[in-house]
């Protein structure tokens, strides 16, 4: 049988979870590009909004966790963004704004600073 050590197995799962936060990036960047063509008003944005809300809901959580691993000085930082984010995809939902080019700016410079 193959043996694994801790330490191979654990950085295996850290890179899984990576490339999943990439992926839901990815995604809702494409969805906030799709919203910010067809209108804050759009059937697009209702879907952009609510799935960029609660992914930095749940990007936010973990980063509040003691067990995350990340530096605490780099998880404040990435909270404070990410209620920036859930703030501003609130104001384009409310009407009071249409900034999706900020929120789209933000999420792509997170999703790149992943490795």
């Amino acid at each position: 049988m193959y043996q694994f050590s801790y330490a191979e197995v654990a950085q295996d799962v850290e890179v899984d979870a990576r490339d999943r936060e990439r992926q839901a990036l990815d995604h809702s960047i494409a969805l906030l590009k799709s919203a910010e063509a067809s209108g804050p008003r759009s059937r697009d944005a209702i879907e952009a909004i609510y799935t960029t809300r609660s992914l930095w809901a749940i990007l936010v959580e973990d980063l509040a966790s003691a067990e995350n691993g990340l530096p605490e000085a780099l998880r404040a930082e990435l909270i404070s963004i990410g209620l920036w984010i859930m703030r501003e995809a609130e104001d384009i939902r409310i009407g009071k704004s249409q900034n999706f080019k900020g929120i789209i700016e933000i999420t792509t410079l997170i999703r790149n600073g992943l490795n």
